[in-house]
C-alpha cells in the first residue's frame, strides 16, 4: 500500500504540477457503462489494468471550506467528484485557469455522495455540538430540516423513504438537547414572507419579475458566481434554517426568559451548504438586536448522516424509539412546510398562499396536489390562474447545469415566467449533499422513495395543509412581527446577496 500511495502521488505531480489546484485540472473523460440506476447518472468510466489505466483525477478542494474535505489517503482518484460537479452542477471547468482568488465551490457536496471510497465527506461539526451538549451554561436548542425525516432511518437499517420524525424528535431529546425545534415551522414562516414578496412584485416591481427562490445556498452561491446581474431577481428571503435561528435567539428568546447569548442554535440538515450559510457574514440579524455582532442566527450545523454518527457514538437506540413531538412555540408546521425537502415543494406551496392572499379565499384542491411542478424532470413548467391577476407562471429546476437553460432564457429577456424555483442538488433537498449514502451513485429510486414520503406526509398526515393555517405563525406575527414584510420581518426575515464573480474568471462558452 505504502508504494502505491507514494506511485499516486508521483502522478498527481507529473501530471498535474505541484501546487494547491493540480489535482483539480486532470481530465475527466467518462464513458462506457452506466451504473447506480437511471436519470441523473451520467457515463461512468470503466477500464481494466493497472490503476493508472483508470486514474481520472478529481476536483480541487480548498482548506477554508466549511462545508467539504478530503482524505487523500482514501482518495483513488476514480472520477466520480469530477463527474457530478461538471455534469450535473456544471461548476467544475466553468472557470479560467489560473484562478484569481479561491477555488469555485457552491458547497453543495454532491461529491461527497457519489464519491466511493468515502475520501470526501463534509465538515465534521460532532465534536463541536457535544461541546455544547455538555456546558451547562448553554441552552441548546436544535431544529430538523424535512428532508432528514424521510432519511435519516436509512443510516439505521430501515428502507428508503423511511418516515422517521417522532423518532428523530426522540433521539435528539435522548442526546440532550434542551429544545427540539421544527424547521418546517420556518419553512412556513418564509412561505409567508415569500408569497408576500411575489404579490408585492406582481403589484408593483414588473423589471425584477421573475421572481427567483432563495432556499438553497448552494443556488445563491451559484447565482452569486456566475449569474450577479440576476440578484435583483432573487427573493431577499432567508431560508427557513436561517430564519428559525433569527427568531430562536430573539422572539423565542424572549418567550422562554434565556439570554439569547447562551443560546447555541444548531441545525440537523440535508445539505452540507447549509454550513457555509450559517458563516455567511450577513447571517447575524439577531446578533445586531442585542449589539453583539459577532453572534451568529445559527450557530452549528450537522448534515443528516453526522447525526446519525452522533447518535450511534452515544448509542441511542434509534429503531426502538417511541414517537414523540418538537416543542411547542416554534414546533408546529403545516404539510406546505414539510414538501419544501422536495423539488417543487416550494412552488406549490408558496402559489397556496399566494393564491389565499390574492383572493382571501383557499385554494382549489388542484393546488393541493399539483402534479405539473412534481417528478424528477430537470425543468418543469407549470401555470396557475389567480383571480385578480390572471395566469400566473411559473418553472421549477434541479440541477446547477439544467438552472443555466432556465438563466440564459431570463438573462436574454425570453423568460415567460413570474416566479422560478431554483434547487442545487437533483431531487431537491432529499437529494442533498449530506443526506445518507444509499447509493453510490445516488438514484432515482432512493430519491422518489423520500418524495413519496414527504408528499404523504402533506396528504395523510398533516391536519394543515396551508402555511397561514399555522397557529403557531399566527402567534408570531400577532405578537412579534405584525405583518408579512413589515420592517421588523425585512431586518429579521430578510437578506441580501453579493456579487461573487471577480473571484474567478468564468466561461463565456457556458
Amino acid at each position: 500500500m505504502g508504494s502505491n500511495k507514494l506511485s499516486r502521488r508521483n502522478f498527481l505531480k507529473l501530471v498535474g504540477g505541484a501546487g494547491l489546484f493540480g489535482t483539480g485540472i486532470l481530465a475527466a473523460g467518462c464513458s462506457g457503462k452506466t451504473a447506480g440506476g437511471k436519470g441523473w447518472i451520467p457515463s461512468q468510466y470503466e477500464g481494466t489494468g493497472n490503476w493508472q489505466a483508470q486514474v481520472k483525477g478529481r476536483i480541487a478542494i480548498a482548506s477554508s471550506n466549511v462545508s467539504i474535505e478530503r482524505n487523500d489517503s482514501k482518495c483513488i482518484l476514480c472520477g466520480q467528484c469530477i463527474e457530478v460537479c461538471k455534469k450535473v452542477m456544471s461548476v467544475y471547468g466553468s472557470y479560467e485557469l489560473p484562478l484569481k482568488k479561491d477555488i469555485p465551490c457552491v458547497n453543495c457536496g454532491q461529491c461527497s455522495l457519489w464519491c466511493p471510497t468515502g475520501a470526501i465527506t463534509e465538515k465534521n461539526n460532532i465534536t463541536d455540538v457535544v461541546k455544547a451538549l455538555e456546558d451547562q451554561n448553554k441552552y441548546v436548542i436544535v431544529q430538523t430540516a424535512p428532508a432528514t425525516k424521510v432519511a435519516l432511518g436509512e443510516e439505521f437499517g430501515m428502507e428508503p423513504g423511511s418516515i422517521v420524525e417522532g423518532k428523530q424528535v426522540a433521539a435528539l431529546r435522548a442526546l440532550g438537547f434542551d429544545a427540539v425545534l421544527d424547521t418546517c415551522f420556518s419553512a412556513d414562516l418564509t412561505i409567508m414572507e415569500e408569497a408576500a414578496e411575489v404579490l408585492y412584485r406582481l403589484k408593483n416591481v414588473q423589471n425584477t419579475l421573475p421572481q427567483f427562490t432563495s432556499c438553497c445556498p448552494g443556488w445563491v452561491k451559484f447565482c452569486e458566481y456566475y449569474y450577479p446581474d440576476l440578484l435583483e431577481h432573487m427573493s431577499s428571503c432567508k431560508s427557513p434554517q436561517q430564519m428559525l435561528g433569527a427568531v430562536a435567539k430573539t422572539y423565542y428568546a424572549t418567550k422562554m426568559g434565556i439570554n439569547p447569548a447562551n443560546i447555541v442554535s444548531v441545525a440537523i440538515m440535508p445539505c452540507t451548504a447549509k454550513k457555509a450559510e450559517a458563516k455567511r457574514s450577513e447571517m447575524n440579524a439577531s446578533g445586531k438586536e442585542i449589539g453583539n455582532e459577532h453572534m451568529m442566527d445559527v450557530d452549528l450545523v450537522l448534515t443528516t448522516r453526522e447525526l446519525a454518527r452522533l447518535i450511534k457514538l452515544k448509542q441511542i437506540d434509534m429503531t426502538n424509539l417511541d414517537n414523540q413531538e418538537y416543542d411547542s412555540i416554534l414546533g408546529e408546521s403545516t404539510g406546505a412546510g414539510k414538501i419544501f425537502g422536495v423539488t417543487g415543494g416550494v412552488t406549490e406551496a408558496a402559489v397556496r398562499t399566494l393564491y389565499y392572499y390574492a383572493t382571501k379565499e383557499n385554494p382549489p384542491a388542484s393546488l393541493l396536489n399539483w402534479q405539473e411542478v412534481r417528478g424528477l424532470k430537470g425543468v418543469k413548467e407549470a401555470t396557475v390562474d389567480v383571480p385578480g391577476f390572471g395566469t400566473v407562471k411559473v418553472a421549477v429546476c434541479h440541477g446547477l447545469k439544467n438552472a443555466r437553460v432556465i438563466l440564459k432564457q431570463v438573462r436574454e429577456k425570453k423568460s415567460p415566467w413570474q416566479f422560478i424555483e431554483f434547487m442545487a442538488c437533483p431531487g431537491g433537498c432529499i437529494g442533498g449533499g449530506g443526506q445518507p449514502k444509499s447509493a453510490v451513485p445516488p438514484t432515482d429510486d432512493v430519491r422518489t422513495a423520500r418524495i413519496a414520503s414527504l408528499y404523504k406526509m402533506d396528504a395523510q398526515q398533516s391536519k394543515k395543509r396551508l402555511s397561514y393555517q399555522n397557529d403557531e405563525i399566527n402567534t408570531l406575527y400577532k405578537e412579534f412581527f405584525q405583518e408579512p414584510l413589515s420592517e421588523k420581518a425585512e431586518h429579521l426575515l430578510h437578506t441580501h446577496y453579493q456579487d461573487k464573480s471577480n473571484l474567478f474568471t468564468a466561461k463565456k462558452d457556458l
